[in-house]
C-alpha cells in the first residue's frame, strides 16, 4: 500500500518535491493541505498518515510556527531532506520570453529572483499565495502573456513551458524539512529504511537561574555530542523564560544515550521529538 504523506501546499509545490525526493523509489500519495495545523489536525485524526514540514531556510531562517505544532503535536521525527530551492520561469506551451509582461508567485520566491526581475523590467511582478498556485492558475485559466516563478516539478505538472531555470539570485538557498509520523509507526518505518540514527531533535525548558544553558551545553561538549542548532522561543505567560529547541549529531549513540540522562535533571519538561539518520540534499 502507498505510503500517504500530508504537504502543505497544492500539488507541484516544493513540499511534494522534498516528499518525493526523500521517498526516492517509494510509491506515496501527497495530501495537500493548506495550511501546517491543517496538516497537524489531519495526522491527528489519521495516524497512518506521515508529514513532511519544512522547519528552517538558509536564508529566511527558522519557521517558529512549526517548532511550536511539533512540540505540541504527539508526532515523532523519523528523516530530514535538504532541499535546494531552484526556481524556474514557466509560461504556456508555445510562449516565449518575448511574450511574457506578467510574473506571478509567492513574495518570497519574487525576492529571490530580484537580481532576474531586475534584468526584465518590462515584465510587472504581481504576488501571490504560492508557487505552484501561480503555475496552476496561468495553465488553467490559459493566461497567455503571464508567467510564474516556481519549481520544475509544479511546471511538468501544469503543463508549463520552461522558459528559464536557475533563475534564482542565491544558488545556496536550501530548505530544510522533517519527516514526521505517528510513534507507533516508526519502529516499522526505520526497519524498512534501515538507516543508522546518527541524529536527533528535542525541546526543553531551563530554570531561570544563571548559567542554567551553559551547563546542559558543557555536558553534550563533554560526550562529544555536536550541537548542529538551537533556537530559543519565549513561553507565552512566563514573562523571560524560554524553551529551547536543539538538534545534536552523534557517532555513537550509547554516548548519545548517556549524555541525555545526564542533562536530564538539569532541564524542566524535556521532550524528544525524534532520532533520525542525518538527512541528504538534491546536490
Amino acid at each position: 500500500m502507498n505510503k500517504k504523506v500530508t504537504i502543505q501546499g497544492i500539488a507541484g509545490c516544493y513540499h511534494e518535491a522534498a516528499a518525493r525526493s526523500y521517498f526516492g523509489e517509494e510509491e506515496i500519495e501527497t495530501v495537500p493541505c493548506s495550511t501546517f495545523p491543517e496538516m497537524f489536525d489531519r495526522m491527528n485524526n489519521d495516524r497512518s498518515l506521515l508529514g513532511i514540514i519544512a522547519i528552517e531556510n538558509t536564508i529566511a531562517g527558522s519557521l517558529l510556527q512549526n517548532h511550536e505544532l511539533l512540540r505540541k503535536s504527539e508526532l515523532s521525527i523519523i528523516g530530514e531532506y535538504k532541499l535546494r530551492i531552484s526556481h524556474v520561469l514557466a509560461a504556456l506551451p508555445g510562449e516565449t520570453m518575448d511574450d511574457i509582461l506578467e510574473v506571478n508567485s509567492h513574495p518570497m520566491a519574487l525576492m529571490q529572483c530580484g537580481d532576474f526581475l531586475q534584468a526584465h523590467p518590462k515584465m510587472k511582478v504581481v504576488e501571490k499565495d504560492d508557487t505552484a498556485g501561480s503555475a496552476q492558475e496561468i495553465s488553467h485559466r490559459h493566461l497567455s502573456g503571464h508567467a510564474a516563478i516556481c519549481g520544475k516539478l509544479a511546471a511538468e505538472i501544469y503543463n508549463m513551458n520552461i522558459l528559464a531555470e536557475g533563475i534564482e539570485t542565491n544558488k545556496h538557498n536550501f530548505t530544510r524539512f522533517l519527516v514526521v509520523a505517528d510513534p507507533w509507526q516508526v519502529d516499522e518505518l526505520n526497519r524498512h529504511r534501515s538507516k543508522d540514527v546518527n541524529k536527533a531533535s528535542m525541546v526543553f525548558t531551563l530554570p531561570h537561574t544563571e548559567g542554567s544553558l551553559s551547563q546542559v551545553l558543557s555536558i553534550l561538549s563533554f560526550y562529544n555530542i555536536n550541537l548542529t542548532k538551537i533556537q530559543s522561543l519565549p513561553i507565552i505567560g512566563r514573562e523571560w523564560e524560554y524553551q529551547f529547541y536543539v538538534d545534536v549529531a552523534f557517532n555513537d549513540y550509547l554516548r548519545y544515550k548517556q549524555s541525555i540522562a545526564a542533562i536530564t535533571p538539569l532541564t524542566k519538561e524535556l521532550k524528544l521529538l525524534g532520532e533520525y539518520a542525518e538527512g541528504k540534499s538534491n546536490v
